[in-house]
């Protein structure tokens, strides 16, 4: 009842982003739905990557929500800070459960179970009108998307406990304090990501692994099994597939590590204020940030590798109606966390703009400043999708 209440008090840019994901998860329902009356193990299992991008999305919402953060007037209503996670969750199942409801109603309009409005059985044999649809098994995958995404936020903003001494206890250890400053600084520095590393052998274990598994198929007699590519442009091994999931989760782990690293490079070499300016903003939103980018490279490179393993000539087949609806939704969720990942990012350093402000910053500067941290990180992420996707193709090209 508080949910229902915040969110029709909400603005309507906030209604809008909840609306947004509402959207995602009809989109998401819809697919899973269209697998289930085809009965394809394959169909959904590919349905695993617009589910991923539709809770990721949805947890970036639920980030940016005005309520998700402990607040004077829900402090006052008796809700402290351990119950903003449950709003948030329970806001984000709500929206996903609306968007399920209309993908099953959708489905089951153009199937043609449901009479009486326009274009009945419209898309009967794309949606395997005819045979069985067990009513358990689609009210099970469709509670998934509303699952998910609500344990996802749940996780994602619950209370964190820091493990930072007061200032007098640390005042109070003597002279051996000083000593130990340096360490004591550099273990409670929360920009610098150490993650860089593992995501980069993440990566390189897929690659690895896909020109294992496309050498050992191509030398073999063509009787092992094969995973059918959306769309159909062929098929693939299952460890050239598992190759392509260890890279994505490898670029999404460096992610903040990738742009920590920019925001360095661009404070290297005795920067003036507008490098120093964009650095130190790199540097200090890579973990809020990182993620959402390394998703959205990982998106960029799947779409590479999409565009070099496709078919050409008179062989080339239609992507199909299903196969649009799903590269849409990964793109389209991979696009909006980003920007939502901007927004929150904005909120989060608004003090520190209002004070450079104040010290007679030009607003100029903080758009040049802006400005020159997106072409950084599309110098970086660019050529990077790139690379991995024509490396990430090779099994079989």
């Amino acid at each position: 009842m508080l949910s229902l209440r915040l969110a029709r008090g909400s603005h309507p840019l906030v209604l809008l982003r909840r609306l947004l994901v509402a959207c995602a998860s009809a989109g998401v329902g819809f697919l899973l739905l269209t697998a289930l009356g085809h009965a394809s193990p394959e169909q959904l299992l590919w349905c695993a990557a617009p589910l991923a991008a539709t809770v990721h999305f949805a947890v970036a919402v639920a980030r940016t929500d005005p309520h998700a953060k402990p607040s004077q007037g829900l402090s006052s209503a008796g809700f402290g800070p351990a119950a903003a996670p449950v709003v948030a969750a329970v806001s984000t199942a709500v929206s996903c459960l609306l968007g399920s409801a209309l993908a099953l109603l959708f489905f089951l309009h153009l199937r043609g179970d449901l009479s009486g409005l326009p274009f009945d059985g419209a898309a009967a044999a794309l949606l395997g009108a005819g045979g069985p649809f067990p009513v358990v098994g689609a009210l099970t995958l469709l509670a998934c998307v509303p699952a998910l995404a609500a344990a996802a936020s749940a996780a994602s903003l619950r209370p964190r406990r820091t493990a930072a001494r007061p200032r007098a206890r640390r005042e109070a250890d003597g002279s051996g304090a000083a000593a130990d400053a340096p360490r004591q600084a550099a273990a409670e520095d929360p920009q610098v990501p150490a993650d860089l590393p593992w995501g980069t052998a993440l990566a390189t274990t897929g690659l690895a692994l896909g020109a294992y598994a496309g050498g050992f198929a191509g030398a073999g007699d063509g009787a092992a099994l094969k995973l059918p590519l959306p769309g159909g442009s062929g098929d693939a091994a299952p460890a050239v597939v598992a190759s392509w999931v260890l890279v994505a989760a490898g670029l999404i782990l460096a992610g903040p590590g990738i742009v920590h690293l920019c925001g360095r490079l661009l404070c290297a070499l005795r920067p003036g204020a507008l490098r120093l300016l964009a650095g130190r903003v790199l540097q200090q939103e890579a973990r809020r940030v990182g993620r959402p980018l390394g998703a959205l490279c990982a998106v960029a490179t799947g779409g590479v590798l999409c565009t070099l393993v496709w078919p050409d000539g008179d062989d080339a087949r239609s992507l199909g109606p299903l196969t649009v609806l799903g590269a849409g939704l990964v793109v389209g969720c991979a696009l909006a966390t980003v920007w939502m990942a901007a927004l929150e990012s904005k909120r989060a350093r608004s003090h520190t703009t209002t004070a450079l402000l104040r010290l007679g910053a030009s607003p100029r500067l903080l758009r040049r400043a802006a400005l020159l941290r997106t072409t950084a990180l599309l110098a970086v992420f660019a050529p990077l999708a790139v690379a991995l996707g024509e490396l990430a193709s090779l099994p079989l090209r």
